[in-house]
């Protein structure tokens, strides 16, 4: 159980035991995701206290660092990712009992396979991140592309306000997939299409 303070401050940084904070996050979705490494526990059930920031920082390449030292442990990477929350533009890590803040530079997620599945005879598209979330490609999981520092980029939506990072090799995937035509403007557009949902991509 992670200790609870008696009067959070949303603003205080939170130093002390965040060593202890992290193995305990890691520690109850253990036990939250029953053996299955891809469960996601009922976030949106919980309304933790927010209890402060957390010197964690995901960044834009995927890396998470904790008080200046990278991450290198992929099982505990996955598991914090299964509790990651957006809120008003905001990231946390989400516990029934805590709610706290972290970085991220752009996206947490990446997808690094992009596959075809059939599902009841028709094919969709499934992607998979680097912490083995698995997307379904539909209206409410859309391809997307958004700039970042000045360069364009593409996203699908996870879970919760959160994306994922499409990155290059998955999206020349993607690209080998669909298909690629001009505009009347001359731009480069990719169609795509997964079950009954089609989109297309502006370059």
């Amino acid at each position: 159980m992670i200790n609870q303070n008696n009067s959070p401050d949303p603003t205080k940084n939170v130093t002390i035991d965040d060593d202890k904070k992290l193995m305990a996050i890691a520690q109850y979705v253990k036990g939250a995701q029953t053996g299955h490494k891809t469960l996601i526990p009922p976030l949106e059930q919980w309304h933790p206290e927010h209890c402060g920031i957390m010197d964690l920082q995901v960044k834009a390449n995927g890396e998470w660092w904790h008080e200046g030292q990278l991450i290198k442990r992929q099982s505990l990477i996955n598991l914090f990712s299964s509790v990651l929350w957006k809120e008003n533009d905001t990231f946390y890590l989400k516990t029934p009992v805590e709610q706290i803040e972290i970085q991220v530079e752009d996206e947490p997620l990446l997808v690094n396979q992009v596959d075809q599945v059939i599902i009841q005879d028709q094919h969709y598209l499934q992607l998979t991140t680097t912490t083995q979330d698995l997307i379904i490609v539909d209206a409410e999981h859309a391809i997307f592309m958004r700039e970042y520092q000045g360069e364009s980029r593409p996203y699908v939506h996870v879970r919760f306000g959160i994306n994922a990072l499409i990155q290059r090799a998955a999206f020349l995937h993607l690209v080998e997939m669909g298909q690629l035509q001009e505009n009347a403007e001359g731009e480069s557009v990719l169609t795509l299409q997964s079950g009954d949902f089609h989109l297309q991509l502006g370059s």
